[in-house]
């Protein structure tokens, strides 16, 4: 897997916060965000766009993020959050938990993407922040370990649909576990493909 190089970019912010998400995708489970704010005297080596790394990288990464930042922390929409207010609105929804719960006030939030969430922060959004801002990529792997453990608990919790697998994404397994079973307790109801099989709901 080829892991591109962070090209770090300028900022006047000492207490730079990088924010990303994971789950917006999928039709299954909640989306999770994650904000961090580096340490620049602690510096953590191999940072990257989490998609661009193995899952057992990921994990060793998110525990060296956890023990040497400055702060960080992680949230979540729930799949009810979603399907009321959209995944977008949602997912600015989870960002915004994140970033509240840090602990401590940014200089500056830099957030992957077009949209930043309303805080009380400048905030600045960046397209491809996950391979540009090293806070934002470890922002990206906290989000996206968090929600990969979230989803092997509900993997347990639903096993007919193997999410330990696919995550919730769209493959075909899942596709093929959604015809026979329907949907389940936490999947998004409105996401056109689960909304397709309605007719095939469970009783919760």
């Amino acid at each position: 897997m080829r892991r591109v190089p962070i090209r770090e970019l300028p900022s006047p912010s000492n207490r730079l916060c990088g924010v990303d998400e994971a789950g917006r995708g999928p039709l299954a489970g909640a989306v999770f965000a994650a904000a961090v704010v580096l340490d620049p005297a602690r510096p953590i080596r191999g940072l990257a766009d989490s998609k661009t790394l193995a899952e057992a990288t990921r994990v060793k990464l998110a525990g060296r993020i956890r023990e040497k930042a400055v702060a960080w922390a992680v949230a979540c929409a729930s799949v009810e959050e979603i399907d009321t207010l959209n995944i977008l609105q949602a997912t600015l929804l989870a960002m915004r938990r994140a970033i509240e719960a840090l602990g401590v006030e940014p200089e500056e939030v830099c957030v992957d993407g077009l949209h930043v969430p309303a805080v009380a922060f400048p905030c600045r959004a960046i397209v491809d922040g996950d391979a540009r801002v090293r806070a934002i990529s470890a922002a990206s792997i906290l989000a996206k370990t968090a929600r990969d453990a979230e989803m092997r608990e509900m993997d347990a919790r639903y096993p007919a649909y193997g999410f330990a697998n696919h995550k919730g994404y769209g493959t075909p397994e899942h596709m093929a576990a959604l015809r026979v079973h329907g949907p389940c307790e936490i999947h998004r109801r409105s996401f056109e493909p689960v909304q397709a099989l309605m007719q095939y709901d469970l009783p919760w």
